[in-house]
């Protein structure tokens, strides 16, 4: 079994969160100190761009572009 592929960068967070996409359009957020699976969703077309992280209001976003869109997605 291999690993699925990637060509977009890889983010991590204090809070130990490690955000990352694949060519297979999933993303995925896994636990940056064991590398467990905590959420994924499929964007579609693939993630070929790094994720971001920025804070409007007190609250944090993250965002990731994926083909021609821009998903962002609430922290808690």
């Amino acid at each position: 079994m291999s690993a699925p592929s990637t060509e977009g960068g890889v983010l991590t967070t204090a809070s130990n969160l490690l955000f990352a996409g694949g060519r297979d359009g999933q993303f995925v957020a896994l636990d940056a100190r064991d590398g467990k699976l905590l959420w994924d969703t499929s964007l579609g077309p693939s993630v070929s761009a790094g994720p971001m992280t920025y804070m409007v209001n007190g609250k944090q976003y993250l965002s990731i572009q994926c083909g021609s869109a821009l998903f962002t997605f609430p922290l808690k």
